[in-house]
Formats: C-alpha cells, sequence, structure tokens
C-alpha cells in the first residue's frame, strides 16, 4: 500500500506544473521544452486543448485579430483560409501545436484546479484538483482571461422554462429555427452570433446596455496559390506577419491621443448608417464615448442583422424573468422561448485569483484589494515561484494578444536561467519593484481613450483603475520584459538553510 501511495505521490508531483492549454499554456510548454524541460505537468479542466477557443463554438465564431498575427511565432501555419480565421482553424490550430511539440503526454484533462497553496517550508507549492494533489516547485497559471463567463443576475431567471445558455457554452443540439429569442448584451460575441441565428429565428430581441463602436470587417479568403507560396518561402509569410503587426501598432498612436480617433468614428457612423436607416434606431446604436473607450467591434453582418423586421433592440433595461418572458424596466412583456447571454467574461474580478494562496496564507484576491497588480504583469510580490501569463496590464485594445503571452514567456525563461545558474530555489518580485512597474504602468495610461474616452469599460476594475490592457506599443512591453532586473526580485538560495524572507533583499547568498 505504501509503495502504491509513493508512485501515486511521485506521479502527481513535477518541477513545472502548467495550468491550462490555451495559446498561453501550449506556448509556454513548447518553448520550456525546447530549452531542455522535460518535467512538466499540464492540468487542463476540459477533455481537450484549445481554452477559450475550444468552448466558444457559437455560430459565427471568428478572431478579430488577423490569422497571420493571431498565431504563435514559432508556429506559423501557411494555410489559414482566411484573413480573420474562424473559430474552428484557431481550435484545430492548437489541437495540431500541441501534438506536434509533443505536449500530449504532458497533459492531465478533466483536472480543474480547486485551490493552490505555497508550502513555505518545502518551498513548493501544492495543488488541490477535483482528481487528486499535485506537488510542484513552479506554477505557470495560463488560466486565460476570457476563460470565466459573466452572467447577470436576473431577477427570477430560476422560473425561466425555456433554454438560457452563455455564449461560451452554446449547446450542440440548439436551433433557432422558428424560436423567439432574447439576447442579452451587443458585445464581441454578440455581434458575431446574432447575424448568425437572426435568418432562422421567429424573433429576436436584442437587450443592449451600451451601444459598441462597429468597424467593417476587412476580411476575405486567401487564395490557395498564396497559401502554396506561403509553404514554399516562408519569408513570405513572416513578412505578411509583420506589415500587420506594424499596422496594428500604429493604431496606438490614436488610442494614447483620443482626438486622432474622429476619422475612426466618422467610419463607424457611416458604417452603421449604411445598413441602419431608423433615424431611433441609429440612436440606440450610437455611442455616446470616443471610440476606443471600449472594444472596437469588427462585423459586416452585424447592423444588416439588426435591419431586419424580426429583429428589436431595447435599451430600457430588465426588469424581471418570468416563465415564458423578459419584462423590461418599462414593464413591457416580451415573450420568449430562450435567453442567450453575450455578456462577456470575468476580466478583472479574476474568478483563479480566490484560490491561491501565498506565503502570508492569504489569497490572491485578498491581495489584490479589487485591483490586480503584478510585476511586468507575470509575477507577485509575496507568491513565491508563480508566473502568471495574460496577467494584470497585459491585455491589449489593438493588437493581438499572444505578442504579450510570448513576451512574458521569454521573461520567465530568463528567469528559470538566472535561478539556475544561481542555484536559487524561489523568485518573486520584491514589492517596491511590483509597485514601481504599476506606477509606471499607471502614469503611461493617463491620457489614453481606456482612462479619459468617457465609458466605463470592462478594462476598469473595482477601483476604477485600468489594471486589464497594457497602455502602449507591444515592442515597449517587449523591451520591458527582455530585461531581468536581478535588483528586483527576492530570492533564495539553495546552498544555504532556508531564511525568513525580507523585503527587497537577496536572501541566502
Amino acid at each position: 500500500m505504501e509503495d502504491r501511495d509513493k508512485k501515486t505521490t511521485q506521479h502527481n508531483k513535477a518541477r513545472i506544473i502548467i495550468i491550462g492549454t490555451g495559446f498561453a499554456g501550449i506556448a509556454a510548454a513548447v518553448r520550456l521544452k525546447k530549452d531542455g524541460e522535460q518535467d512538466i505537468i499540464i492540468l487542463e479542466r476540459g477533455s481537450d486543448v484549445g481554452g477559450v477557443w475550444r468552448d466558444n463554438r457559437y455560430p459565427g465564431c471568428a478572431c478579430d485579430v488577423e490569422s497571420h498575427l493571431y498565431s504563435l511565432s514559432f508556429a506559423p501555419n501557411a494555410n489559414w483560409s482566411n484573413k480573420f480565421s474562424p473559430q474552428p482553424e484557431i481550435y484545430a490550430y492548437l489541437q495540431n501545436c500541441a501534438r506536434e511539440f509533443g505536449l500530449m503526454d504532458h497533459i492531465r484533462f478533466q483536472h480543474e484546479v480547486k485551490r493552490m497553496d505555497w508550502d513555505e517550508v518545502n518551498g513548493e507549492w501544492i495543488i488541490q484538483t477535483n482528481q487528486g494533489e499535485f506537488k510542484t516547485v513552479f506554477v505557470i497559471g495560463a488560466f486565460g482571461a476570457l476563460s470565466n463567463p459573466s452572467v447577470p443576475k436576473l431577477k427570477g431567471i430560476d422560473r425561466f422554462k425555456g433554454e438560457v445558455f452563455h455564449s461560451a457554452n452554446w449547446p450542440d443540439h440548439f436551433n433557432p429555427k422558428g424560436k423567439r429569442i432574447a439576447v442579452i448584451g451587443t458585445g464581441a460575441s454578440a455581434i458575431q452570433f446574432i447575424p448568425a441565428i437572426q435568418p432562422d429565428a421567429e424573433y429576436l430581441h436584442v437587450f443592449q446596455r451600451t451601444p459598441a463602436w462597429v468597424i467593417p470587417r476587412l476580411d476575405g479568403p486567401i487564395s490557395q496559390d498564396i497559401q502554396k507560396a506561403y509553404n514554399r518561402f516562408s519569408i513570405l509569410q513572416k513578412v505578411t506577419r509583420l506589415k500587420i503587426y506594424v499596422q496594428r501598432e500604429v493604431r496606438v498612436l490614436g488610442l494614447k491621443n483620443p482626438k486622432w480617433l474622429k476619422s475612426v468614428e466618422k467610419i463607424a457612423v457611416n458604417h452603421m448608417h449604411k445598413a441602419i436607416e431608423d433615424p431611433v434606431m441609429r440612436a440606440k446604436l450610437t455611442p455616446s464615448y470616443i471610440i476606443g473607450c471600449k472594444r472596437i467591434l469588427l462585423s459586416n453582418t452585424f447592423y444588416p442583422a439588426l435591419a431586419k423586421p424580426n429583429v428589436d433592440v431595447s435599451t430600457t433595461g430588465i426588469s424581471e424573468i418570468t416563465e415564458d418572458a423578459v419584462i423590461d424596466s418599462l414593464g413591457e412583456k416580451i415573450s420568449v422561448d430562450t435567453i442567450i447571454y453575450g455578456t462577456g467574461f470575468q476580466v478583472t474580478e479574476l474568478p483563479f485569483a480566490h484560490n491561491i494562496f501565498g506565503r502570508e496564507g492569504h489569497s490572491l484576491i485578498d491581495e489584490w484589494k479589487g485591483s490586480p497588480k503584478a510585476y511586468m504583469g507575470t509575477t507577485v510580490a509575496g507568491f513565491p515561484n508563480l508566473f502568471i501569463l495574460q496577467g494584470p496590464n497585459t491585455g491589449l485594445g489593438h493588437t493581438s494578444v499572444i505578442i504579450m503571452i510570448e513576451a512574458q514567456v521569454d521573461h520567465i525563461l530568463k528567469t528559470f536561467k538566472y535561478m539556475k545558474q544561481n542555484n536559487l530555489d524561489t523568485i518573486e518580485p520584491s514589492a517596491s519593484a511590483q509597485n514601481r512597474f504599476v506606477e509606471e504602468t499607471d502614469k503611461s495610461m493617463e491620457g489614453t481613450v481606456w482612462t479619459s474616452g468617457g465609458c466605463n469599460s470592462w478594462y476598469l476594475d473595482n477601483t476604477g483603475r485600468n489594471s486589464t490592457l497594457w497602455p502602449s506599443f507591444t515592442f515597449s512591453f517587449l523591451r520591458k520584459a527582455s530585461k531581468l532586473n536581478q535588483k528586483d526580485y527576492i530570492v533564495r538560495s539553495s546552498t544555504r538553510p532556508k531564511p525568513a524572507v525580507k523585503e527587497g533583499i537577496t536572501l541566502g547568498k
């Protein structure tokens, strides 16, 4: 019995444990393996890899960043069918990456992390999952910024007898044909699935809280001849990727200088007016804030769908739900068979933060006090050997977040190399270094459209601070992440007995 228990314990222990198999988890695992790390376990709560691109299967689901930039730099795909990839292709791409880079043997599927505790005595993380306990020296949290749906608490929803679901949990069996459907929300997901289900639905009643700025989606197929050229001459694809990168980086100039965005607003208004003739509807759909303050959406089909006679847009809000209807705040009863939430995800109130407990025994959520903060958006003071991908202030409002993920992975690899060279057991940022990084980021955020654009976006946390986005060019983050400032870290050496940790110094040297 003891031998069997020992084998089980050893089987559930690795030097590095990665949590999640979306873009971030796969990027980290591949780069670590290329660096010679083999003692890796990857925990995945789902039954397959893919993260958000596995879970979001709603009709019309696609990326709003061009395919050749929304992919891993070390794993180019010459065979994208469109400029903007549909969900099935991105999902297949991630599946292929996991197989081709030999990750499948490292993955424990259907292992949902319930809690993580730092063991100060043994210098390791203890991870509780739905399938047992794991131990590791390092945790790389690739939890995903858009992995947990945000569902509003509506009065009476429990008594509704029809179907209710979030777009991220789209039922395989759902058929909109002939149904009266209430759609709650008009964000990035809703503007994709509304046009997809509108032709079949008997009626769509769309409940909008805040209108979004929508601009044309300059999409189109990539011909087989071009795909063949990319396959034969990889430099062509690299040039295409670089061109897209530069074009998107230029947008930061406007986001940092909101007055320059008036021309983009005109494009969005003209785009809407071409499809929407009704002045009342136009008024409902015209935002009062500066474009870019909230996420800019791309669609050629959203406005035409709203103009159809079987679609109505309500801005009055919802009072309650009955067994077969939605009652708006004016008391109007709208009979529906189905309610679909297009209400986005929990971004600033990161769900994983409730379940991670650091050296002092308190959780990340307690540490953050409503405003997530991290050094380089990656490491947190008081939480040794914990690395968070897509952490605070690493989101983007203008280009592919995969650029930031790869920069974070590079930073983590530099950290591991530094620890190995100096025989270090643990590493974490000092509180002063973390505060400095956050203060510099907040200062760079001042005057941007995200803080002065006149909206209350999901980018802002409970304190009103934008703890979601990086407020500048991606190359400025890449430059910061490429450096490892030893003085910014508290470390513990393996060459001496483990002393108590004190802020701002290097221990055990």
